[in-house]
């Protein structure tokens, strides 16, 4: 009898993803897609002229699985489910994206100082004739910071690979006061609607 293939593609660059899904015993290979160079990235990542950010995270994860899946047939892989994903933090139909530099990272951290937003992470799972998605909303609320504490933070670097400004797994949870939904979802992959779509793609998941 033919052993089961458990693996999956992960295109994801973020640590933060790799280590939930070894939380939930998922084995993976990596299949990164080019964020820049000359050809430019494989999937933009701008935001579209009056796009909602609920819009924007699910079809930026949407795009992200039909290009690395239209990839693994172009490179001739080993055919098993692919998985992406895209976070953004929102705040008043605002989207905040990774800061650039510590003037937009203070500026964000401002803006969420003292006030509940929202974290939106959709998944996608591409796989043979299979086009599964679902996006997760949470809501997440600071305390009021002082501008020290948001110079602090600032200078450890925490900031500027993460939506928003911050991570909640990181040295940002001190700031919050209340969260409602996923904490993994918050992290970067909620992990209960990745293991349903998951299952959807044939994966033999507790």
């Amino acid at each position: 009898m033919k052993p089961v293939d458990k693996k999956i593609y992960l295109a994801s660059k973020s640590p933060r993803r790799r280590e939930l899904l070894r939380q939930i015993g998922v084995d993976f290979e990596l299949l990164l897609l080019r964020n820049d160079g000359p050809r430019g990235a494989d999937v933009t990542e701008d935001v579209r002229p009056g796009e909602s950010a609920y819009d924007y995270v699910g079809r930026v994860a949407a795009e992200k699985a039909a290009f690395a899946f239209d990839l693994i047939r172009r490179r001739h892989l080993v055919p098993r489910p692919v998985l992406t994903a895209d976070t953004t933090v929102t705040l008043d139909g605002a989207i905040l994206g990774k800061p650039a530099n510590t003037a937009e990272a203070v500026s964000m951290l401002e803006l969420l100082s003292g006030r509940t937003h929202q974290v939106m992470t959709a998944i996608a799972v591409y796989h043979h004739k299979l086009e599964l998605q679902v996006t997760q909303v949470s809501e997440v609320r600071f305390a009021t910071l002082t501008p020290a504490s948001i110079q602090a933070y600032c200078a450890t670097g925490e900031p500027y690979d993460k939506a928003g400004g911050y991570g909640i797994q990181g040295l940002a949870s001190v700031f919050i006061e209340h969260i409602e939904g996923s904490h993994s979802g918050i992290m970067g992959l909620p992990i209960y609607e990745t293991a349903q779509l998951l299952r959807q793609a044939g994966l033999p998941l507790p």
